[in-house]
């Protein structure tokens, strides 16, 4: 296995202290383990991906009920400074869900060799999820760490995951906890 760890959606747009923004403490509850995972990766010198949003004001995403946020170019659209970017991880703006759609993600692991991806962030049933079977619609192996991703609540989140718990694709897609991974590295 030869992985890489993409972070999906960390983003202060996302962290806003606001009673009515469900994402905030649901995504501050997964920070330690994201950032022992990207310690561990960075060790092991694992490339470590940062796929933020980065809208424009008029996107057509924002026809919905979704309000506009983490634009591109603005502070909101950048990675929380508790996960510390350093100068040798890779920050990918991307315009929709999945990293892979219009970006060059999938050529940047190629370059790396990368067989596997480590897929983290916000939100799990979004743009983690489809960043994960983008993944393996580019013929990566995907590994979602469960207690490195969230929701707007638990049950929404533990609902996604164990819907592919028994997946057919199995192991090509795998759900671990951060230990499982940690022992799967050699950790």
């Amino acid at each position: 296995m030869k992985p890489a760890i993409i972070v999906v959606d960390m983003l202060k747009d996302n962290f806003k202290e606001n009673p009515k923004n469900p994402f905030y403490q649901e995504g501050r509850a997964i920070l330690p383990n994201l950032r022992s995972l990207l310690e561990k990766g960075r060790e092991k010198g694992f490339p470590i991906i940062f796929a933020c949003d980065s809208f424009l004001k008029d996107d057509f995403i924002f026809r919905g009920r979704m309000k506009p946020h983490s634009l591109r170019g603005s502070k909101g659209a950048e990675v929380i400074d508790e996960l510390n970017p350093q100068a040798t991880d890779f920050i990918l703006p991307k315009r929709r869900f999945s990293a892979f759609f219009k970006t060059d993600l999938d050529q940047t692991l190629r370059t790396f060799g990368i067989d596997t991806i480590v897929v983290t962030g916000m939100t799990t049933e979004v743009c983690v999820l489809m960043t994960a079977m983008d993944g393996l619609c580019h013929d990566f192996s995907v590994i979602l760490v469960e207690d490195c991703c969230a929701s707007r609540s638990r049950e929404l989140h533990q609902s996604c995951l164990n819907l592919y718990r028994d997946f057919a694709l199995y192991p090509l897609l795998r759900i671990l906890t951060l230990k499982e991974f940690l022992r799967e590295i050699g950790e």
